[in-house]
């Protein structure tokens, strides 16, 4: 390893990526973090040690975006042959973070390995990691956090949050590397954090046993893949698809939430007619309120229009509509962080000069909404809403004024490839965890699921499989300490290691 330094550091950021979802293999991950570190440790030249941290960034990432791959395949617009390399592509600029989180954790570290290396090395990537998640719109997929998902260390995400949490991930990889150099005080330290940070967050009492008229969620899953999409029955055979799955009344109120995009029909009135083509939307709501109960709404994905003074559409907005037994549209919300060439095309006049296009069919780009917002839906309490994307944005999905009792997710993740609706659905666990609020996830096919208020899925269907989940909504728990605190948690994580390592250093003195 020492021989072949910068290959070393290629092939342990490769492996690294099977400790997520849905391999999560995250003892693997750590080890090789673990080793990872001792060859920046070992680098002898700041360039080394960048190098290093640049290769390990570009395999780690690569292999863990592969899902990217298949959106390719959706948009002749787009050369389908890019699919194999924008992975590749989109790591080369990923793998700056944990290139500069390598570099200053050399910068800081002292000839021999210790302690204080590894909590600089943590404090590092708390840094990085939250500003991979934030500049130039952000794309904090697979923070490191999210190895602690299948062990009780994943609770205390509701005091640390994400990224805080992803330091804790770098000092076990340190603890390990520490260990097998038989300084043991350190390792002997951190795994008391981990059992302190599993047993306090754990929660002994379980939940009520829901009454016979609590309002239940039913979650639909037509399986219907994007490639159907420029078929001219597509609207129709998704609609009846939806339909079929929606189930019957129930004696409680239920609220039946259909994937991002369900509704290829225009809902809402007052459009010029011409845009009505594939049904009028007053027809398009009775049928929908027609499935329902007299308690009963329906949340469903779909596209809002906007229009200019000659009646050109000016804008659209990738829309959740709230529609209820009477036919009437009681609300709606429009997505507010947009996806970069998904839904809006990125310095469009250079790009389509040079042929390129958003992966997303269309010319028409999105317009994003105005933020964390949510309905007062009757008989069911404040929704919160999360379209797709907006879900991976650490303490950026609930109106903090407006504290919801549960957030609705539909998404559509048949774009994702095999690797990508595991990896989504993971993301959407840890939000849970942060913000002691129940996730409801739909997609057209697959990882659709009910995820209780500590993370945990109550009930999900399958990748590629058509089905609909009901039961009584979960509870919401009270605000977690990250859901007052936010991001400010992990700086005060960051600034808490970095300051143990220099009482480390000064007391070595």
């Amino acid at each position: 390893m020492t021989q072949r330094p910068a290959l070393f550091s290629f092939l342990l950021g490769g492996i690294a990526a099977v400790g997520f979802a849905p391999l999560a293999l995250w003892p693997v991950t750590l080890g090789c973090f673990a080793a990872w570190m001792l060859l920046v440790h070992q680098a002898p030249t700041r360039r080394a040690a960048l190098w290093r941290g640049w290769l390990f960034g570009v395999a780690h990432f690569s292999i863990g975006n592969n899902w990217i791959a298949k959106a390719f395949s959706f948009q002749d617009a787009m050369p389908h042959a890019l699919g194999f390399f924008a992975p590749i592509l989109l790591s080369l600029y990923l793998a700056i973070f944990p290139m500069a989180a390598a570099g200053v954790a050399w910068r800081l570290r002292k000839p021999m390995l210790d302690a204080s290396y590894v909590l600089i090395f943590a404090t590092a990537w708390i840094a990085t990691e939250y500003l991979r998640g934030t500049l130039l719109t952000g794309y904090p997929w697979n923070p490191l956090s999210e190895l602690w998902l299948p062990t009780p260390v994943a609770a205390s995400g509701a005091w640390l949050g994400t990224y805080a949490l992803s330091g804790i991930a770098v000092l076990a990889a340190g603890a390990i590397l520490l260990a097998v150099r038989r300084m043991w005080r350190f390792p002997v330290a951190v795994g008391g954090v981990l059992v302190v940070l599993s047993l306090a967050a754990f929660d002994p009492t379980t939940s009520p046993a829901p009454l016979a008229n609590a309002p239940r969620i039913r979650v639909v899953q037509p399986d219907l893949d994007q490639e159907q999409r420029p078929r001219e029955d597509y609207a129709e055979t998704n609609l009846r698809a939806l339909a079929g799955l929606s189930g019957t009344p129930h004696a409680a109120p239920r609220l039946i939430v259909w994937p991002e995009g369900a509704l290829r029909y225009l809902p809402e009135d007052g459009y010029p007619p011409q845009y009505y083509f594939r049904g009028a939307p007053f027809v398009t709501r009775s049928r929908i309120a027609a499935l329902l109960g007299p308690r009963d709404v329906v949340l469903t994905g779909g596209n809002a229009l906007t229009f200019d003074k000659a009646g050109e559409v000016n804008a659209a907005t990738n829309a959740i509509f709230a529609i209820d037994a009477q036919a009437k549209i009681i609300g709606r919300y429009d997505k507010a962080h947009l996806v970069p060439w998904g839904e809006y095309l990125p310095a469009r006049p250079l790009m389509s000069a040079i042929g390129l296009s958003r992966l997303v069919p269309g010319d028409l780009d999105f317009a994003p909404g105005k933020g964390p917002d949510g309905l007062d839906i009757p008989g069911i309490g404040r929704v919160g809403f999360a379209i797709c994307y907006e879900m991976i944005f650490s303490g950026s999905i609930v109106d903090r004024k407006h504290r919801p009792a549960l957030i609705f997710n539909p998404s559509n993740d048949s774009w994702y490839g095999s690797w990508g609706p595991a990896q989504h659905l993971a993301q959407a666990r840890m939000r849970a965890i942060e913000e002691g609020l129940p996730i409801i996830r739909a997609t057209p096919t697959g990882i659709s699921a009910i995820i209780d208020a500590r993370g945990h899925v109550l009930a999900s269907i399958p990748w590629e499989t058509k089905g609909a989940i009901e039961l009584p909504i979960p509870a919401a728990a009270p605000p977690t300490l990250f859901a007052r605190m936010g991001n400010l948690m992990a700086l005060l994580c960051g600034v808490l290691l970095a300051l143990t390592a220099i009482a480390i250093r000064r007391r070595a003195r």
